[in-house]
């Protein structure tokens, strides 16, 4: 999981005056870190809570630990994660737009997790990525609420810059910045974002198609500066576990 380190150094922008200049995977400008404008593609990135700490008048009670949003599945009720936060074990809510503990899309209960066989087995971290399925609420599905973004694998590398949306655990608001990712070894890949502390494990990357090419964690847990976080390269393990987790019943 991220750490906390640098948190006191960095300052997060609420608001940017510099122009948003065109960055392939979405508006700039790279590589700056502001609190996420409530959107309806912010909307599907979320907090994940224990669910042991239950809800106080339709609210999430205690912390969030990490992130994670939804993407599309034919039964429309399917997130994707970091395995290190999926597979700790407990029981989770997810909590779509989460912001300032209030719950605009509803606490959605995690009913199934799929972890691929090399975290499971070894806590590998080329194998940190996981999916869960969460239980529907009135009659309707996470996805028919906020929608999904597709996940795709085998996109190389830094073809295109990417949105990474997530939590700090020590906010109440999403953080977002766009830059391009780099290599950092054939089964990861790295992302320059200053403010990407504890919590943000499990954020999206999401490139401008609206595809999801990467989850923040891999190597390090997802890095172990504020500054730099990881994602597992998205390949054939990675492809093999969506498509379990998207047809299951």
């Amino acid at each position: 999981m991220k750490r906390n380190a640098l948190l006191g150094a960095v300052v997060l922008l609420a608001v940017t005056s510099a122009s948003e200049a065109s960055a392939d995977g979405g508006p700039g400008p790279l590589g700056v870190t502001a609190v996420a404008a409530p959107t309806k593609d912010s909307a599907r990135v979320g907090a994940l809570f224990d669910a042991e700490d239950g809800e106080t008048a339709g609210r999430p009670a205690g912390g969030h630990s990490c992130t994670a949003s939804v993407v599309h599945a034919r039964h429309r009720d399917l997130v994707v994660s970091a395995a290190h936060c999926l597979g700790a074990g407990g029981e989770l809510v997810f909590v779509p737009g989460y912001r300032h503990g209030r719950a605009p899309y509803g606490v959605w209960k995690v009913a199934r997790v799929f972890l691929p066989d090399g975290w499971a087995t070894g806590r590998d971290e080329d194998s940190d990525v996981a999916f869960a399925t969460l239980d529907a609420r009135d009659g309707r599905d996470v996805e028919d609420v906020v929608g999904g973004n597709r996940f795709v694998t085998g996109t190389a590398t830094g073809a295109t810059a990417v949105t990474v949306t997530g939590y700090p655990d020590s906010r109440e608001v999403p953080v977002r910045c766009v830059n391009r990712p780099a290599p950092h070894s054939p089964t990861q890949q790295r992302s320059e974002c200053p403010g990407f502390t504890g919590g943000t494990s499990g954020s999206p990357w999401v490139n401008g198609d609206g595809d999801v090419v990467g989850v923040l964690g891999g190597h390090e847990r997802g890095g172990a500066t504020a500054d730099i976080s990881y994602s597992v390269v998205l390949g054939p393990e990675a492809a093999k576990l969506y498509r379990d987790a998207a047809s299951a019943p």
